[in-house]
């Protein structure tokens, strides 16, 4: 009874430790919709951590017309905060998701330029074999892009488009926004309700 007990400890998941990193890219909603739903995950989370530079405060401003980012109750670092504990591999951090994620970020990440608390925390979070997510977005891709977008994969980044799916017929772009965000969330290991392939939810 007691091996099984230890088996059943071992094999279940824990409450991740999860940075989300927010960009100045277009695509303020996914960032929004992403910080929405972790914080309905929390159970699942056991730290929940946000770094944001400022060119991503604008675009949020832009896009969506107010600042609501400020009203969520997480702990927010500067993108220059090197003293943030994701800055470190002795902290554990089990996964980054970059959303929306520019181009200049993934460049930066994909030659091991350091330079600021993202791209530091994205350093730290390949070399120590844990989960990477970056959700890109831009269009067209040049081929710098894509040969950042290949060197990341290499290195075991998760290349995540920002591109919604349609086959669920979302019917406003919050909706199609969630499909990208839905997709996040599966990829990052964590159990929520979604439009699933095949059984209509």
């Amino acid at each position: 009874m007691a091996k099984w007990f230890n088996f059943i400890r071992m094999n279940e998941k824990l409450p991740q430790k999860i940075v989300v990193a927010i960009t100045g890219a277009s695509g303020a909603i996914y960032a929004k919709l992403l910080l929405t739903k972790l914080s309905q995950l929390r159970r699942q989370i056991a730290v929940l951590s946000v770094v944001m530079t400022d060119n991503a405060k604008e675009v949020w401003a832009t896009e969506l017309e107010e600042e609501s980012y400020k009203n969520f109750d997480l702990q927010f670092y500067d993108q220059h905060d090197f003293m943030a504990p994701f800055a470190s591999g002795s902290a554990k951090y089990t996964t980054m998701i970059i959303v929306p994620c520019s181009m200049g970020t993934l460049g930066r990440i994909a030659t091991g330029i350091s330079n600021d608390l993202i791209s530091r925390a994205a350093d730290v979070i390949l070399k120590e074999k844990r989960k990477l997510i970056c959700v890109a977005r831009e269009t067209p891709y040049n081929l710098i892009h894509l040969k950042n977008m290949e060197a990341i994969t290499l290195a075991g980044g998760i290349i995540c488009p920002a591109t919604p799916s349609f086959y669920s017929r979302p019917k406003t772009i919050e909706e199609a926004a969630y499909t990208v965000v839905d997709r996040i969330i599966d990829l990052a290991g964590l159990e929520a309700e979604s439009y699933r392939w095949g059984n209509g939810n």
